[in-house]
């Protein structure tokens, strides 16, 4: 076997990074009932601090948004409260229990056609000033482009989920 020199070096780390970094885009398009180990309807405040961190702000008042400063941008959790429960007459053991969580992309290089959104069926596309939304509501999730460029990410629980946590 031949010594790599650093520009071969360089050029296997850039491949295994995009590798991983399709995987990864991958793999949040299919499994969207989740991020980074926190489950919507299921995962509770000390599940997100566990994974997260302390948050860097924290809402208690009636959502109890929760703010975290993450690698690449931002993420924001809420949580279930009793209003939501009544509305949507879900089980009341589901209150505190996270009910969304928002990514904020800072500097993301994804498009709707490297993450293969166009096109794709399960997938509502929104035109909307400045931007496009992807939406897959059956999954819970929404992909929000600005200028081309992936900004946010939403997770919110499927409509399996959501159906299993309605009571009668």
């Amino acid at each position: 076997m031949k010594n790599l020199n650093f520009r071969d070096a360089r050029r296997m780390t850039a491949v295994v990074g995009l590798a991983f970094a399709v995987l990864t885009i991958f793999s949040q398009s299919v499994m969207a009932e989740g991020w980074n180990g926190i489950e919507q309807l299921k995962s509770r405040r000390a599940d997100v601090e566990k994974a997260l961190g302390k948050p860097t702000i924290d809402q208690p008042g009636q959502d109890g948004t929760l703010h975290f400063n993450i690698m690449g941008g931002k993420v924001t959790v809420m949580f279930v409260n009793a209003r939501f429960v009544a509305t949507k007459k879900l089980f009341p053991e589901l209150e505190g229990t996270v009910l969304q969580i928002v990514l904020q992309h800072e500097r993301s290089s994804e498009t709707p056609e490297s993450m293969m959104l166009v096109g794709n069926s399960k997938f509502e596309r929104e035109d909307t000033q400045g931007g496009t939304i992807f939406r897959n509501l059956k999954d819970g999730i929404a992909y929000t482009f600005f200028n081309g460029r992936l900004k946010t990410t939403r997770y919110s629980a499927s409509a399996t989920q959501l159906g299993k946590a309605r009571k009668g």
